[in-house]
């Protein structure tokens, strides 16, 4: 690809020779030569004077040294302009040629819409549906009256209970099942637990992207929702009734308990665990392995620890509680300066 053609493609301002000649796209300390790389930190502007790439993608105020990149094209956000590089020079691979595989098995009251793709022992059940030019590899399943729509890929073993609804364009890895039952069970005057009936369903919006080996359960009564753009790491639980709001990230091993209620563009960290019947509000951030406990209420903050609490005061009260130990020694020493000196006082009485 020429140089030209990639700020055409970004809308960048170019500086250099518009015929350079692109080979791909790399780190700007592992770039070679025919490589373009990019810089949206500045923690990394180090190695502008000894990477070897000869093709730069950076914001407007970066200067780039002499015996840095020849070819630089300025770009207001060089992190997404990245991302469209690599999409551009990296496309997504088709698993298969397209096509119902001969050992795919679809009930004949199943509606496929045109140019859908079935692997190997892929199973439809019946009155399903699956819309144009969505794609379902091998041993993936389908459950009775489910639908997915358009452009949706669903890797290989992906199960899809009954009457779950999956919108356009969505993304499911390996080893995810959506719409298992909720973790619904009542206690009998005989101790035996008894199983409460999940008759609902759940709803995938456009865009949403699920990894590998996470579950979504469907709701008890009513729908378990994730809102459209939403985007679930590997290995996540969401349980029954739980709706998360547009736009949010949740980190690989996050867990969040029954109807609670997440708002939009908010960042979960991994490991982070919420207790049921919560509401998280819009454009909250939580860090790693916290615990929630309570509704969080105050939109653009960031909470952290367990209980979750307001970064600062979170790291406060981590800040103190490291000192606990100096302190517990000085309490320790001024005891045994208080014991010696009432032991001399005794002495002169």
């Amino acid at each position: 690809m020429k140089l030209s053609e990639l700020a055409g493609f970004l809308g960048g301002k170019l500086e250099g020779d518009p015929e350079f000649t692109i080979t791909g796209i790399a780190k700007i300390e592992e770039a070679d030569s025919g490589q373009v790389t990019f810089i949206s930190n500045s923690k990394y502007e180090k190695y502008l004077s000894s990477t070897r790439a000869q093709a730069l993608i950076c914001s407007p105020d970066i200067q780039v040294p002499e015996n840095g990149p020849k070819h630089v094209i300025r770009v207001s956000d060089p992190y997404t302009a990245f991302l469209f590089t690599l999409e551009r020079f990296n496309p997504p691979l088709n698993w298969t040629d397209g096509g119902i595989h001969p050992t795919a098995q679809v009930d004949p009251s199943a509606r496929l819409g045109t140019n859908v793709t079935l692997g190997p022992g892929v199973v439809v059940y019946k009155d399903a549906r699956i819309g144009n030019n969505t794609r379902i590899y091998a041993n993936s399943v389908v459950g009775p009256s489910a639908s997915i729509g358009e452009n949706c890929l669903i890797y290989p073993n992906v199960t899809v209970y009954h009457q779950v609804q999956i919108h356009n364009r969505v993304i499911i890895h390996s080893g995810t099942v959506i719409g298992s039952d909720g973790f619904g069970f009542v206690p009998g005057m005989d101790g035996v637990y008894r199983k409460i009936p999940q008759m609902g369903f759940v709803i995938l919006e456009d865009d949403v992207e699920i990894g590998a080996n996470t579950a979504v359960d469907r709701a008890t009564l009513g729908a378990t929702v994730i809102k459209q753009g939403t985007k679930l790491d590997n290995l996540i639980q969401i349980a029954h009734n739980v709706n998360i709001g547009e736009n949010t990230v949740l980190a690989a091993q996050a867990g969040v308990a029954g109807s609670v209620k997440v708002g939009s563009n908010c960042q979960i960290g991994g490991q982070v665990g919420i207790a049921g019947h919560l509401e998280v509000v819009n454009h909250v951030s939580i860090g790693a392995q916290s615990g929630v406990s309570k509704s969080l209420t105050q939109p653009g903050t960031t909470y952290f620890g367990t209980p979750a609490k307001p970064i600062k005061e979170a790291f406060r009260l981590e800040g103190s509680m490291r000192q606990l130990p100096a302190l517990f020694r000085q309490i320790k020493e001024l005891e045994d300066k208080l014991a010696a000196l009432e032991a001399k006082i005794g002495e002169n009485k």
